[in-house]
């Protein structure tokens, strides 16, 4: 869950305020963060991008593949060049699945005793989950997060950046998930975000930028992802989409 801005220069001058060491956290790099606006109308000419439509694994609505391997080809008109990444990954869902529920019941647990009809559909699911979580599940679950993170630097060994949809399906009115998506049956609490949860817990760099609408007016989003640390570049490359589909003067119509 990172910040939304109307632009992409506002993420950039966010992302200034927030970057840096902090020695409240460990993980937090030593080193000082570079200026993130600095390149932002450099351009993308002369990176090597990959496309994926599905990561390998993913069940996706047709209407988002088409949308957004439209967005994609546009930056070969920016003088990138664009391949089908042909990325076959397994699905990493029941080890996020673990760590996320675990961490859950780890902050909130104690409070399902007296507020458990408090908590929302999706925040109880998670918190009883992560209830029956055991020691060696949560082992297997880093090992294979750990193996899909060295998957990940090894890909982008190759690539500058990957192209894919943010969400499998089209903004959908809160608390409506799917149970099915592009004929496949999928877990309704997170089928429809294939692509997010595997690149935040690998750890990579990802933006979202708005790339088109489906047929019945819904936003579609584009994921620009990067290797950890690439937040210039997937800036900078999400500022080349922007200029070249505008998007922060379109409104939707008022009744």
């Amino acid at each position: 869950s990172g910040p939304l801005t109307r632009t992409v220069a506002d993420s950039a001058l966010l992302l200034q305020v927030v970057a840096g060491p902090d020695s409240r956290d460990v993980t937090s790099l030593r080193e000082p963060a570079p200026d993130f606006s600095a390149d932002l109308g450099a351009g993308v000419k002369g990176m090597r991008l990959a496309w994926s439509s599905d990561f390998g694994f993913a069940a996706v609505d047709p209407g988002v593949v088409k949308v957004t391997e439209r967005a994609a080809k546009l930056f070969a008109g920016m003088g990138a060049t664009v391949e089908d990444a042909n990325l076959k990954l397994e699905d990493p869902f029941q080890a996020f699945w673990d760590v996320f529920a675990t961490a859950a019941y780890t902050s909130y647990g104690h409070l399902l005793e007296e507020h458990r009809d408090d908590f929302s559909d999706y925040g109880l699911v998670s918190l009883l989950h992560g209830q029956e979580v055991t020691g060696a599940d949560m082992s297997r679950a880093i090992y294979e997060i750990d193996r899909l993170g060295r998957r990940m630097e090894e890909f982008f060994d190759d690539f500058d950046l990957l192209l894919s949809p943010t969400m499998a399906v089209p903004a959908f009115p809160i608390g409506q998930r799917p149970s099915v998506i592009g004929g496949r049956e999928v877990e309704p609490f997170w089928g429809f975000l294939p692509f997010t949860y595997l690149i935040n817990i690998t750890g990579q760099t990802a933006a979202s930028v708005p790339c088109g609408y489906s047929e019945d007016g819904m936003p579609i989003g584009l994921h620009i992802i990067g290797p950890r640390g690439s937040e210039a570049r997937v800036l900078q490359a999400s500022a080349a989409f922007e200029q070249a589909q505008p998007w922060a003067g379109v409104r939707p119509e008022v009744s």
